[in-house]
């Protein structure tokens, strides 16, 4: 085999003085150095060094395909760094890498966590919403933060969310000479002087139980904005456990309401298309997804089915929840790759003969969901029931 064009290096706080052998020799081989000022500053990089672009971009690597070149990123350059993103553009034989400890290893070293029971999240280019999935009692975090003023804003976030007994280590400069640590909690956070580049390690030992999001499907309707087009708590709780969401899977979220269902399937690690005709209720659903941290993985469209769905990616799971229609479903079914699964609620006689119609050919599961919550009835209580639902559950 050829030997790779180019050889990505993950750099600590120590520079040049904490590399390998073969890093520093790559180094010295390589006519093209890439990396941020401070990267190349650390190595000692002459003029070979390049700076990254802003906004950042891996097209000028990429055309210097041929040459010998070297990238420098922070420790890990597969932890939330540059690597991920030359890998995806490249052959397997085009590039190797030697990274580093990353900040991750070096936090949890410092503080005596064990990695595989932290969750280890990259904030320098998202917002603080992205934490709340993860935030509970006990909860351990080590989280990379953009700039010396993000620590304070955290700390003030916390305590929006009533997280102010929330434990934050800051974690600055770690791995050369002016590392420094240092402990507080949010309701309290009264450092300055911090020097980037900046981590954060939370600790959740000390927050109330219940505090953060459930793990189960069906969360509670008020923490979402909704104009009352929402899919109540249980009823999104069947509906999500009928869609079945795994890992990594594609829902398409039809008449998308609030957006509810789309925000708890990725809460449940999938990824979403939400589609919604109205714009009052899409900019419902955009806020949702922002607010649940969920921006990376659900995305709300503004039309309506069947012609928005013209060019998206095919999905594991559909759920209609509004629009259902005759029209709709004789375009969509023959377009579903074998093994999808389709969820579809109907509230009104029409939908529901449609359905009852639709699983006589196709099969599946037809459920009829009746509910009732007590409430006030004069001096005592009574049954108030909703609406009841019709549901039909099929696999393609």
């Amino acid at each position: 085999m050829r030997e790779p064009w180019l050889t990505i290096i993950g750099i600590g706080e120590d520079g040049a003085a904490g590399l390998p052998d073969a890093s520093r020799a790559t180094l010295d081989r390589a006519e093209i150095v890439f990396g941020g000022p401070r990267h190349l500053q650390l190595a000692g990089i002459d003029t070979r060094g390049q700076s990254w672009p802003v906004p950042f971009d891996i097209a000028p690597v990429l055309a210097c395909r041929g040459r010998r070149v070297a990238v420098l990123a922070s420790g890990d350059p597969f932890w939330f760094g540059a690597g991920g993103s030359l890998a995806a553009h490249l052959e397997p034989g085009e590039w190797s890498a030697l990274p580093g400890p990353g900040v991750y290893s070096l936090a949890a070293a410092r503080l005596g966590w064990r990695i595989e029971e932290t969750a280890c999240l990259g904030l320098h280019a998202a917002a603080f919403a992205r934490l709340r999935p993860w935030l509970s009692r006990n909860c351990r975090i080590i989280a990379t933060l953009r700039d010396d003023a993000a620590p304070a804003a955290l700390a003030a976030w916390l305590r929006q969310q009533g997280m102010g007994a929330m434990r934050m280590a800051v974690l600055e400069r770690l791995g050369g000479p002016a590392e420094r640590i240092r402990q507080t909690r949010a309701e309290g956070f009264t450092l300055n002087g911090i020097a980037a580049p900046v981590a954060v390690a939370l600790c959740g030992a000390d927050l109330p139980g219940g505090a953060g999001l459930a793990n189960a499907p069906g969360r509670p309707d008020d923490l979402f904005a909704h104009d009352g087009q929402i899919s109540k708590s249980p009823v999104r709780a069947l509906t999500l456990a009928a869609l079945a969401p795994r890992r990594g899977e594609l829902l398409w979220d039809i008449g998308g309401g609030s957006g509810a269902v789309s925000v708890e399937w990725g809460l449940a690690g999938g990824c979403a298309i939400c589609i919604e005709p109205r714009d009052d209720r899409i900019a419902n659903i955009r806020h949702n997804i922002d607010a649940f941290g969920l921006s990376a993985c659900v995305e709300a469209i503004h039309g309506t089915a069947p012609d928005a769905l013209r060019g998206l990616r095919r999905p594991d799971a559909v759920f209609i929840g509004g629009g259902a229609g005759t029209a709709l479903f004789e375009t969509l079914w023959p377009e579903l790759p074998r093994g999808t699964r389709l969820v579809a609620n109907a509230v009104t006689l029409e939908t529901e003969s449609l359905l009852a119609g639709l699983h006589a050919r196709h099969g599946g599961r037809l459920m009829r969901i009746d509910l009732a919550e007590a409430a006030p009835l004069g001096r005592m209580r009574g049954w108030q029931p909703a609406r009841p639902l019709v549901q039909w559950s099929v696999t393609r």
